[in-house]
């Protein structure tokens, strides 16, 4: 099965739940300062976890949630049920958060018909529409591939070599106090200020609380950034950059790229890599 859009709104969902190669994965991680932990757990029917901060980000790493090696994903996905045509669908309990970081994992680990609940958790139960309380398990281990993807990737040597660029575009989706450096960064030992040539659009602009704005709205936001250029996008760790980056794509844009370590490896003061304020 296939949907219209990558950004599908709970009606669909809804109408397809029976669909046997449908996978729902709930992708929900905490944000900075606030937790949904010990609140009662409320899922979208035939939901698995999706497990951004633990199986699915490299135990190795120093920074959050590191993108993991393409083998260990297949693994994990595969014992989530997952097959090379399964339809995956991606929510969040707090609207639209971290199910674009999982949108762009699938993506950079060469797996397409994936496609994110807009609005998530909070649309769906604003459309009445049924909840359970536990997670599903996969019954049977899918056979899911992972292929990576480099064009979907940035890395610290990626950005170096490319930010002063005039056909590469960087975005940081933080907050404009953060972006200027006015505003201390919520890990310690990182610098303040931004990568040098990066445009500031906080991710809260291109949403409407718990959901997308329309597309109409988001190109009017990236308007002076339509040229075709190669597009990287940042933030503290990888997180709401993803928003960006499916925002972009929502409009058309191809060229995509998430710097993985974001300003959480940028910004460590020994590193002394370039930065503006």
């Amino acid at each position: 099965m296939e949907f219209s859009s990558s950004l599908i709104e709970p009606q669909e969902l809804y109408e397809a739940l029976q669909d046997e190669a449908l996978i729902i994965l709930d992708c929900t991680i905490d944000k900075v300062g606030k937790s949904l932990k010990g609140t009662p757990l409320e899922l979208i029917p035939n939901s698995l976890f999706f497990d951004i901060e633990g199986k699915l980000s490299d135990p190795k790493s120093k920074l959050p949630h590191t993108l993991i090696k393409p083998q260990q994903y297949e693994e994990e996905m595969q014992q989530l049920g997952i097959n090379q045509d399964s339809t995956v669908v991606l929510y969040d309990r707090w609207g639209v958060y971290s199910s674009p970081r999982a949108w762009w994992m699938f993506k950079v680990m060469g797996f397409d018909s994936v496609y994110i609940l807009n609005g998530g958790l909070p649309l769906w139960k604003k459309n009445k529409y049924p909840l359970v309380k536990e997670y599903a398990h996969a019954k049977v281990k899918g056979n899911f591939m992972a292929t990576f993807r480099e064009e979907y990737y940035a890395d610290k040597e990626y950005v170096l070599a490319h930010y002063k660029n005039k056909e590469v575009d960087i975005f940081d989706a933080r907050s404009k106090g953060r972006f200027t450096g006015l505003v201390p960064e919520p890990r310690k030992g990182l610098k303040g200020g931004h990568i040098p040539h990066s445009k500031n659009i906080p991710f809260e602009e291109v949403l409407d609380d718990e959901t997308y704005k329309s597309k109409e709205e988001i190109a009017s936001i990236f308007q002076h950034h339509l040229n075709g250029n190669e597009q990287i996008f940042t933030c503290g760790s990888g997180i709401t950059a993803s928003i960006l980056a499916f925002a972009s794509h929502l409009i058309g844009q191809q060229k995509l790229r998430v710097y993985d370590g974001s300003w959480a490896e940028w910004g460590i003061e020994e590193l002394n890599l370039p930065t503006e304020l």
